[in-house]
């Protein structure tokens, strides 16, 4: 019972959030055992979605599934680098959980919904990565707290990290396969 508790109060976070109100932090736990709960919870509805995409084509080997499962991490480490490279510009110190357990919670919603839109209709899927670049945009006004400029480079470089690197490690993979 306790998943559904944490999700539904990173729910009520991330409306908070979103509708500019104040202690928003306290509906997220904001702690090292937090941050691990936030993992345990991205890596569950990873899971979830490899077994839902599952459904609509073949059951990955194991080898496969542990392959899905580097590429979702992609998305932790895209993260990490929007979360720390802006840190690290604006020469921001202190801990960056306030950031970061937000932002995880922010792409397990991404997670989930994206998975069910690319199985029903892919197209959508800019419009989803849209959603994520103005939520990111929030937390970062929110948590950072940074301004609006630094906020927006901040979402926008996390997205299009999210979105790029799985494809450039694809493109990459592709170009030196053997053609049979």
């Amino acid at each position: 019972m306790k998943i559904w508790q944490n999700l539904q109060q990173a729910f009520l976070g991330w409306q908070m959030i979103l509708r500019r109100e104040g202690n928003w932090q306290d509906q997220f736990r904001i702690s090292a055992a937090g941050l691990v709960n936030a993992l345990v919870l991205f890596y569950v509805f990873a899971f979830l979605a490899v077994v839902l995409a599952s459904l609509r084509f073949d059951v990955p080997t194991l080898s496969g599934f542990l392959d899905i499962m580097v590429v979702q991490s992609l998305w932790l480490v895209a993260l990490l680098i929007g979360v720390f490279g802006t840190r690290f510009v604006m020469k921001q110190s202190g801990s960056a959980l306030s950031v970061l357990i937000p932002g995880i919670y922010a792409l397990i919603a991404y997670l989930a919904v994206g998975s069910l839109v690319s199985l029903i209709l892919g197209v959508l899927l800019p419009l989803l990565w849209l959603a994520l670049v103005y939520m990111l945009y929030r937390l970062g006004r929110a948590a950072g707290p940074w301004s609006r400029g630094v906020s927006a480079a901040f979402a926008l470089l996390t997205v299009v990290l999210l979105v790029g690197l799985p494809m450039t490690l694809y493109m990459l993979a592709t170009t030196f396969a053997p053609i049979a």
